[in-house]
């Protein structure tokens, strides 16, 4: 089953297919969509992750600086057909 992620960039909403074959994460995914260039971006989360101990300090970088190239509300989009069916 394809994955779907949803979320808003620079106030528009959209949404991409995604494949882990293809990208490491939901983040990755967005920014090529858009063509955002994630170079510097990597350059620092490297040096962050070298410099920190916590997952926290990982987590707020990332998505403060999505938020900064104008991303919002990236996530997964839920599948409906999954939930249990009432009898």
């Amino acid at each position: 089953m394809a994955r779907q992620v949803t979320y808003f960039y620079k106030g528009t909403q959209k949404t991409i297919p995604f494949s882990y074959r293809q990208h490491f994460d939901i983040y990755e995914a967005v920014a090529e969509a858009e063509g955002v260039d994630l170079t510097s971006f990597w350059a620092m989360e490297k040096q962050l992750e070298m410099a920190s101990r916590g997952q926290g300090i990982m987590k707020n970088y990332r998505g403060n600086e999505f938020e900064r190239m104008g991303f919002s509300q990236i996530k997964f989009v839920r599948d409906e057909s999954k939930e249990p069916k009432e009898s």
